[in-house]
């Protein structure tokens, strides 16, 4: 059956090189084709099924098997933002308000200080980098975004292990609530970071109005549309009774919000619009996690065409001039996040287990920061090839050793009882 599988792919593959079938509808099948038996691949060698789409998008790419080529991409861009869209509203979706005073000041000081010292460790490092190529100022907006894009964290991965091996302990309620928090973190010292980039990427006159006020304004402005459009969808949701009737309004505000942000007269950030926008309605909605629950069993096959075509964009011929950068970019976001995990267990005074292994365990990094990656190559098209060689490597590196790294962070806290795995993931392929 594989092997029958594999020849389709192959003369389906020539075909399109030929140019003998040329069909949007067709290439998106073959992407999710290819990406369903990543799954299994995925599975047979227990790593993550984003591991599998990024791998089939580069052998899809242009650069190779050319399936998804450069006319392609460009011409599915709008996959991406509506993927990024629902990505981020998710996120919203997890900051119910009874939640977050559960998690209590500790935790939100965790996540920020592992948050910001990332950024601080990866920005001064590539600066010191800079500094002894002489290439500093020609990449410093290089260097804002990726030191922004290094507090991601990928709770997907992290979920994996816990459920996998049916974690339990101070370590693993501790971790669920930082990566939780830490995209929220994130996304906010993104817009910030991007907006100051734009303004030496276009060589204007640094005034405090060009770095401070307007990333404020930028992010203000986010947050007030996506609280109007939150507020919209949960009222007007009463006049929609039917489940399909209320997926449909849903999706129709999300798909405003990242239309809005598109073409609003001052920058907007859509990741922080949606998100917001999930927030807002999550907490205005008594059966918001029943409609987010629908949500989640249709996003799937949009997940992973937006890794698929993100990863598809990655130009191979980039990834040896941007090495150095991308081994300083792993070793610093790594320590960022391990010392920062550390010093905030330290200041709220956590136990010794949450402070020797909070921060390997927030090592993954996937879709958001994928997101933040595309996001950026588009506001700053000069460094594109730059950015997503980076942190698509990086992703990958990551999703491999990620995951186990997290494992052995728990097993160390006592958190894991077995070696066994004793748990089915829910999403089982």
């Amino acid at each position: 059956m594989k092997g029958l599988c594999v020849r389709y792919l192959l003369i389906v593959a020539e075909s399109i090189q030929t140019r003998k079938l040329m069909n949007s509808l067709l290439i998106l099948a073959i992407a999710l084709f290819a990406g369903l038996l990543s799954t299994k691949l995925m599975k047979l060698v227990k790593l993550p099924n984003v591991t599998g789409y990024l791998i089939v998008g580069l052998l899809l790419g242009p650069h190779l098997i050319n399936i998804i080529g450069e006319k392609e991409i460009a011409s599915f861009s709008f996959l991406i933002e509506i993927a990024l869209g629902f990505i981020a509203f998710s996120i919203g979706g997890e900051f119910k308000i009874e939640n977050l005073k559960k998690i209590g000041k500790n935790v939100f000081l965790i996540t920020f200080v592992q948050a910001f010292l990332a950024l601080v460790f990866v920005d001064i490092s590539l600066i010191v980098f800079g500094l002894i190529q002489g290439t500093l100022q020609e990449n410093l907006p290089l260097i804002l975004v990726l030191g922004a894009i290094a507090t991601a964290t990928a709770p997907a991965a992290t979920l994996m292990v816990i459920r996998q091996y049916k974690a339990r302990g101070k370590l693993t309620d501790t971790l669920l609530l930082v990566v939780a928090l830490d995209d929220a973190f994130g996304l906010v010292l993104f817009a910030i970071s991007l907006a100051i980039a734009k303004v030496f990427a276009i060589g204007g006159v640094i005034t405090f109005t060009s770095i401070a006020l307007m990333p404020l304004l930028e992010i203000v402005v986010s947050l007030g549309i996506g609280t109007v459009l939150g507020l919209i969808l949960s009222l007007a949701t009463r006049f929609f009774r039917s489940r399909a009737n209320r997926l449909i309004w849903m999706i129709t505000v999300v798909f405003t919000g990242v239309g809005l942000a598109q073409i609003f007269p001052i920058p907007v950030s859509s990741l922080l619009l949606c998100m917001m926008l999930g927030a807002v309605f999550c907490n205005t909605k008594n059966d918001s996690l029943m409609i987010l629950g629908d949500m989640e069993r249709w996003t799937p096959p949009l997940f992973m065409l937006f890794f698929i075509i993100s990863s598809a964009e990655l130009d191979l011929t980039v990834i040896p001039i941007v090495g150095a950068v991308g081994v300083i970019y792993l070793i610093a976001r790594s320590a960022g996040k391990y010392f920062g995990a550390y010093l905030g267990s330290v200041i709220v005074k956590e136990d010794k287990s949450i402070r020797n292994y909070l921060g390997l365990a927030l090592l993954p990094q996937a879709g958001v920061a994928i997101g933040m990656a595309k996001i950026s190559s588009e506001a700053l098209p000069k460094y594109s090839a730059q950015i997503l060689a980076v942190v698509l490597c990086a992703t990958l590196f990551y999703e491999l050793v990620g995951p186990g790294i997290t494992k052995f962070a728990l097993k160390k806290a006592g958190d894991i009882q077995s070696e066994t795995p004793v748990e089915k993931l829910n999403d089982e392929t």
